[in-house]
């Protein structure tokens, strides 16, 4: 890893200019004044290790001296809410946000490993972005058009689900005049009322839990429910209830592709449920968007890929006889309807010259379609 050697030098002009502050210390204040000077994404926290950013993709160490195990929790602990200090002291894993002022928002999450404290802290934007601004692939506009059913945002950690699932909640409010619910853990995006009344709600300082936001969120007359993560069966119950019976629901997963997102949605449940759990996927279910984002060629930054599924007839069928396998094949036969295969998004990137067929191969689920495609110019899967 690289290393910044002037980064204790920057702790120490930002917090000379700042000043003595109260809250959560100035220790942490000033590595995330770095954080936010940096542009890094995250600050990694780990004993035993000087603090550590994520710059674009990378992880760089500061030049600065290791942290132990307890000196991260007295840095760390003052900055959470009230409930996820509780949290970490029941448990060893406590998760909320924290507002430095003139700085910025963060998610700040502390927890054990190794039976010592560590803490990984995101920075979480000022705005809400577009999604013309984001640069994903053509489609996604779509999906703030759906009228109704379950919308599923699906990529690995980091990849920018939720920056993407807030981009549409942001286009439905500028566009649509809806009763928009939030429910997240913690809040990233805030969002201002525009054409839409938004509501939002943050689990654990609103609401003991997901389940418990959703049940409420019904009785409220929404018209879109947006929960951060289904991350528990009872969520995914309701949030496929709620989508079948006329509101609009977009959440993320963590997952790779579309055929592995309804894979884990069905094995979250026990067996004897499953084939009930794929019918009411089959009926609830709208589209699949999945995402993932890869190193610019030329440097700085990233650029987002994606595969979309519209779900349809077909895309029905297959998924009540958990034939998942065909999703992809689907992909290919409702072009028309917007659907497209994450190979036909690389190639799209190679050959505008915004990744390198290397990094587009790694990313590939179905390297034959790719290679043909960019080869020989076919669309991918055709």
């Amino acid at each position: 890893m690289d290393t910044f050697d002037d980064l204790d030098r920057l702790v120490d002009e930002l917090e000379a200019s700042r000043g003595d502050r109260d809250g959560a210390g100035s220790g942490l204040d000033g590595w995330l004044d770095v954080m936010v000077a940096r542009q890094a994404s995250d600050l990694l926290l780990v004993s035993g290790e000087p603090p550590t950013f994520r710059i674009h993709g990378p992880v760089v160490r500061a030049s600065a001296e290791p942290l132990e195990g307890e000196a991260i929790e007295a840095l760390v602990l003052p900055a959470l809410p009230a409930h996820a200090q509780r949290a970490y002291r029941d448990g060893g894993d406590g998760e909320g946000s924290y507002r430095l002022t003139g700085v910025g928002r963060f998610r700040v999450h502390l927890h054990r490993e190794r039976g010592r404290a560590a803490a990984v802290i995101r920075a979480l934007p000022s705005r809400v972005p577009s999604l013309a601004g984001l640069g994903l692939p053509p489609g996604v506009d779509a999906l703030a058009r759906v009228p109704r059913g379950l919308v599923i945002i699906g990529g690995a950690t980091g990849s920018g689900k939720s920056t993407t699932m807030a981009a549409l909640v942001d286009a439905i409010n500028r566009h649509e005049a809806k009763h928009i619910i939030t429910i997240e853990d913690p809040i990233e995006y805030e969002h201002a009322n525009q054409r839409s009344v938004v509501q939002q709600i943050e689990v654990g300082a609103d609401t003991p839990d997901f389940p418990a936001a959703l049940r409420s969120a019904l009785r409220q007359a929404p018209d879109v429910i947006v929960v951060g993560e289904m991350r528990d069966p009872e969520t995914m119950r309701i949030a496929l209830a709620a989508g079948e019976t006329g509101h609009l629901v977009l959440t993320t997963l963590h997952t790779t592709d579309v055929a592995s997102t309804l894979a884990r949605m069905c094995d979250s449940f026990p067996d004897e449920r499953q084939p009930t759990i794929r019918q009411e996927i089959a009926a609830a279910l709208s589209a699949v968007w999945v995402q993932t984002l890869l190193p610019a060629r030329h440097g700085g930054g990233r650029v987002p890929a994606a595969e979309l599924l519209v779900v349809g007839y077909g895309a029905r069928q297959h998924i009540r006889r958990n034939a998942l396998q065909h999703l992809h094949q689907e992909m290919t036969i409702t072009r028309r309807q917007g659907s497209f295969t994450i190979e036909e998004s690389l190639v799209r990137l190679v050959k505008a010259g915004l990744v390198t067929r290397d990094e587009a191969v790694i990313r590939a689920n179905h390297l034959e379609d790719f290679n043909r495609a960019l080869d020989d110019g076919t669309n991918p899967g055709a």
